[in-house]
């Protein structure tokens, strides 16, 4: 009934049951205005063909095509039948394939044309498609010079959703009319006059104009509406939350005079950039209020974030309080932990206690961490996510460091910030540079504070691709410059994308892009490699990977720092945090298969102290290649804002803020960061005049009601990276 629906009516009720499992199983949408965000991801015309020499081996595809002929045959091997149809662009062929379904000879005619969906196979080297779903046009409906209506039915544009193998297109399709001819009245988030400044539509004429064009303008100036009111309702969000945790109380905390601060600044044996001394006064500011600090400090690999971020936990520790440094992994927290200790110095080490508390620490060591923590002995705690245990408790938190923090949920962050007897102050710290955009988009609820500069007495790394496609015979010279550098008294690190052959190392932040295949080389591979060559017969050469324990690994990256262990043979667990000065040169194998923000982490891994660094970048993949620019951008620069840039330029649109950044699939619908800077920065200036004379949105009920649904979707996580 039209006007029955509301953007909140659950798909149980407007669709049924069965119907509404299948739409939340394949997208996870539960209500109206879930499926009516399901926007078309292109749109194809009734005469228009697709070029099927494009399509790609092993993904499910929607095409427009014509039925060229249609043919049945016996099966050999058993009784049945199979029906094969070609279908044509007008160059390209492919088959569909039935079998047992007679039928479709039928109805597959030549001539007629359709839209067929399915899985790209390949059989004897033709493209096929196995039991496709699909829907012919209307045979009944042609083009009439003097037939307005069939002349509107032709030109209008077809909605291609993103499917799959159980929902198809035009099911989609179907069932987003039905919710549109049931929707009444819905109340626009944008004010009137913002719209009328730039001639946007209202929302109810841009759903229509998005799923029901009538012609290409249609849903052009649809999309351009809904685009922009997905920015401004986002930045609305994050300007509240924004604004919702200064509202709150906090200690302030600072440092007192001959403190611990004022004794580790006159005991430390070199001098802070420039950077770290003004992103270090913004920390110091921040801590002096009674608001909780919400900073994220971004910062170049090796740019010294983590002395920062110590200073700021001594002022609070001279205040009495407590800090807790949560990290990703168990080896970038024992790392952390001996870093601290390190620049630390034995005196205030013992006075501060830093401790460590992981997952897998022993019983008894474990007891002991939750006494020290729990009596305020330790005054810096750093762990993994076990610190957001319901056991661990802290006498006075002060302060929380998230370190590589897109590797949270806003869950964990919550859980440990509630440990604090009032909200902790939170620093959020990051070694992948942001481009402006996508600070505005995934972190504006933020204060953003940046570290370009180095520290000095850096020796540099040189950059190099060894690019086996054109040089297969290259391969060996790489294993001979390793050599090279261990006769010089150094260390390296070989990092491959498998742990054994066929198991990728999955440590939920794999960037494995779409664009590579083949077999990955594996840590197993290059371990038996080098054993079996004779330049390596005297090196101690170890593997390090996801698979072994905690103090497997902890124990591996301690022979490392120690000298013990010439060449590491990793994966992606040495990403962040790794620190071995002697560490010379790093070859990353199948370069190809990791994302650009990835390789300029490992890289930092080297070149941190006086020992010049060489990264050799060793590709398969073809020169021109989206994956082979990827690796040819990090050889060219060593300035991670430059690659940062370069990585949204080359990404597909879409994988901007998916998995790969924000810990989750991407929440944006049309928004893109690599595109839509300009639209971002509008609707957040927008959203903060509005806001600043209505912080509560109470004249704005449809606003509020909008931030209410983006919050209570699955994307409320990714809102919340700080």
């Amino acid at each position: 009934m039209p006007g029955s629906y509301t953007l909140d009516t659950k798909l149980s009720g407007a669709l049924g049951g069965r119907t509404a499992q299948a739409f939340e199983r394949a997208f996870g949408h539960r209500t109206v205005g879930d499926l009516l965000a399901h926007y078309p991801r292109r749109y194809a015309l009734r005469g228009e063909l697709t070029a099927l020499a494009s399509l790609p081996l092993d993904e499910n595809v929607t095409i427009v095509a014509e039925v060229l002929e249609v043919r049945v045959r016996d099966m050999r091997q058993r009784r049945g039948s199979i029906v094969e149809a070609k279908i044509s662009d007008g160059t390209g062929i492919l088959t569909l394939t039935f079998f047992n379904q007679k039928w479709r000879e039928h109805d597959l005619r030549p001539g007629r044309r359709g839209i067929f969906a399915g899985k790209v196979g390949d059989y004897r080297g033709a493209r096929q498609l196995a039991h496709p779903d699909y829907e012919l046009f209307d045979e009944s409906v042609q083009p009439d010079a003097n037939d307005a209506a069939a002349r509107r039915w032709v030109e209008a544009p077809i909605p291609i959703y993103p499917a799959t193998s159980t929902l198809a297109s035009w099911q989609i399709a179907k069932s987003v009319a039905f919710l549109l001819d049931g929707l009444g009245v819905v109340d626009d988030p944008i004010p009137i006059e913002v719209r009328a400044a730039r001639g946007l539509h209202g929302q109810r004429d841009a759903l229509e104009g998005v799923h029901r064009p009538e012609r290409e303008a249609d849903w052009k100036a649809a999309r351009r509406t809904l685009r922009f009111t997905e920015a401004f309702v986002l930045q609305t969000a994050l300007l509240e939350r924004r604004a919702e945790l200064r509202a709150h109380h906090a200690v302030a905390r600072r440092p007192r005079d001959g403190g611990l601060l004022e004794r580790f600044d006159a005991a430390m044996p070199f001098t802070l950039t420039d950077d770290q001394l003004d992103v270090g006064a913004q920390i110091s500011d921040d801590l002096g209020h009674p608001v909780p600090m919400n900073r994220l400090v971004q910062g170049e690999v090796g740019s010294g974030k983590t002395v920062v971020a110590l200073r700021a936990m001594l002022a609070v520790a001279d205040s009495g309080g407590q800090s807790a440094l949560l990290a990703p992994t168990e080896v970038l927290a024992a790392q952390h932990l001996r870093s601290i200790a390190r620049m630390l110095g034995p005196e205030l080490a013992v006075e501060l206690m830093p401790t460590l508390l992981t997952g897998q620490l022993p019983a008894a060591e474990r007891k002991k961490a939750l006494l020290r923590a729990a009596a305020g002995q330790s005054r810096i705690v750093v762990g993994t996510h076990a610190l957001i245990g319901d056991q661990v408790s802290f006498a006075d938190l002060g302060l929380v460091v998230v370190d590589e923090q897109h590797r949270f949920g806003v869950e964990q962050r919550e859980a440990l910030r509630l440990k604090g007897a009032e909200p902790p102050h939170v620093l959020v710290l990051t070694a992948t540079p942001i481009p402006r955009t996508v600070a505005m988009t995934v972190f504006g609820d933020l204060d953003v504070s940046t570290i370009r500069q180095l520290p000095a007495g850096r020796a540099g790394i040189e950059s190099h691709v060894v690019p086996l496609a054109e040089r297969p015979g290259w391969r060996p010279r790489v294993w001979e410059r390793l050599a090279e550098e261990l006769v010089l008294g150094r260390q390296g690190f070989v990092v491959c994308p498998a742990i054994e052959p066929k198991v990728v190392e999955d440590d939920g932040e794999s960037e494995v892009p779409a664009d590579v295949a083949g077999p990955a080389t594996s840590v197993a591979s290059v371990l038996a490699e080098l054993a079996a060559h004779p330049r390596f017969a005297d090196a101690r050469v170890a593997p390090l990977h996801g698979r072994m324990s905690a103090d497997e690994k902890d124990g591996t990256m301690r022979a490392f720092a120690a000298g013990e262990i010439d060449v590491l043979v990793a994966t992606t667990v040495i990403e962040v945090g790794v620190d071995v000065p002697n560490a010379s040169v790093m070859v990353v194998v199948d370069a190809e298969r990791f994302g650009v923000s990835q390789l300029h982490q490992l890289r930092g891994r080297i070149g941190r102290g006086s020992v010049p660094g060489l990264c050799l970048l060793v590709t398969n993949a073809v020169p021109g290649s989206v994956a082979r620019q990827r690796v040819e951008a990090v050889a060219a620069t060593l300035d991670g804002f430059e690659l940062a840039q370069v990585d949204l330029e080359l990404r597909q649109e879409g994988d901007v803020l998916g998995a790969d950044q924000s810990g989750g699939r991407s929440s944006l619908k049309l928004l893109r960061v690599v595109r839509d800077g300009d639209v971002i920065a509008d609707a957040r200036e927008v959203a903060e005049t509005l806001l600043a004379g209505d912080p509560r949105l109470a004249g704005h009920p449809a606003l509020a009601a909008a931030v209410r649904r983006r919050l209570d979707d699955e994307a409320s996580g990714y809102l919340s990276k700080g």
